[in-house]
């Protein structure tokens, strides 16, 4: 049984998308595009081996050089969004009951929080508007 070698190309394309998927390396998908050009060169083309294995060299180095530093650009220019508590951090909340080392009670995103003062020999009163140092559990750490 003799397999055309476009349908070669495509098992190999294949492959490659099933080893992409599981590494999660990206160059992978390039390399499946470039057999999938040179599978259309021989199988739509007729062009012979040295064409097919041009075409899958030109097209995978194509897209790996122009792909690849523009997927690193994206990556680095994107600004890290804090979550959560850590999104909490550096904030300022407004005091709703005497804050001090042992506690007290901040309006904080709209919610209302359990405070304590960073410094215990310090306290804020209410009204008093605070910066969010810390949380630590259900407890802001302020100052």
């Amino acid at each position: 049984m003799d397999i055309d070698a476009w349908l070669w190309w495509l098992i190999g394309a294949a492959v490659l998308g099933i080893v992409l998927v599981v590494t999660a390396m990206p160059e992978l998908g390039m390399l499946a595009v470039g057999a999938i050009a040179a599978a259309v060169v021989s199988g739509v083309f007729g062009g012979g081996a040295v064409a097919q294995v041009v075409v899958f060299a030109v097209v995978s180095t194509a897209l790996i050089a122009v792909v690849r530093p523009i997927a690193k650009r994206q990556r680095a220019g994107r600004p890290q969004h804090a979550t959560g508590v850590d999104a909490l951090k550096g904030r300022q909340a407004v005091v709703l009951e005497r804050v001090d080392g042992s506690g007290g009670r901040i309006k904080l995103a709209g919610e209302v929080w359990s405070a304590r003062a960073l410094d215990s020999g310090h306290a804020y009163e209410v009204g008093q508007e605070v910066d969010v140092v810390e949380i630590e559990g259900a407890t802001a750490i302020v100052m």
